[in-house]
């Protein structure tokens, strides 16, 4: 694997920083996409080899120039990781949620992963087996947030649930626009991690939660694509 280029966004911590670590030790060449260049930066050093990629996911000029940045210097990208992801304490049930908290998450967790991934295609394509693995959640999943038994049913927030509903639906229609190819393209649920974005209050380490991604991002040709996963297999949408 020591010529595959992989693209992890929102990666300067949690879990973005795990799965480059995973990645890094099979041999990725890894590209650590953080829109804090210090912070950005501070991490790619923490792991050998890996290089910091500048990285705005909601700014088209921004994930642009880093696409530049890929094609000048490996012409190609073999896996693109959709990690960055943000969460808001005004968010809520339709009826209270703050709306600019609403569009901010769906801007960075819907618009910013459709961004990087049309920009990024070209690159994708030009590598034999491309691998895209959005971050989801199951708070995305209609079927669980529509069963009362579920234990993350009581977890109502429209902006984030919404946004990683449209995540997998992006999930599903890249897989069909490149049904024809040797891409995969799969959703990932990390479980309940802790990390900033739920106050490090998640009962799982960013080392289980990176794992399902890491697998999806290593597929063989006999893996699936337009799926939606966790440790234990499929998720229903």
């Amino acid at each position: 694997m020591n010529n595959k280029v992989a693209l992890i966004t929102g990666a300067n911590k949690g879990i973005g920083f795990e799965v480059a670590r995973q990645l890094a030790a099979k041999g990725f060449s890894i590209l650590l996409g953080a829109r804090d260049r210090e912070r950005g930066e501070a991490a790619a050093a923490r792991i050998p080899g890996v290089t910091f990629l500048p990285l705005e996911v909601t700014s088209h000029e921004s994930v642009a120039a880093a696409a530049q940045q890929i094609e000048q210097t490996h012409g190609h990208l073999d896996v693109l990781v959709n990690n960055a992801g943000i969460g808001d304490n005004t968010d809520g049930l339709p009826g209270v949620a703050n709306l600019d908290a609403v569009r901010r998450t769906f801007e960075t967790n819907f618009f910013g992963a459709l961004i990087v991934a049309q920009v990024m295609l070209p690159l994708l394509r030009k590598s034999p087996a491309a691998r895209i693995v959005n971050v989801s959640s199951t708070l995305g999943s209609l079927t669980f947030q529509s069963d009362p038994d579920n234990p993350f049913a009581s977890f109502r927030s429209i902006g984030y649930s919404g946004s990683k509903a449209a995540l997998n639906m992006l999930t599903v229609n890249l897989a069909a626009e490149l049904r024809d190819t040797p891409a995969k393209i799969n959703s990932a649920c990390p479980g309940y991690v802790a990390t900033d974005i739920n106050n490090n209050s998640g009962p799982r380490t960013v080392e289980q939660g990176a794992a399902i991604i890491v697998h999806l991002a290593t597929l063989d040709e006999n893996g699936p694509t337009g799926g939606f996963f966790d440790d234990n297999g499929s998720i229903a949408w």
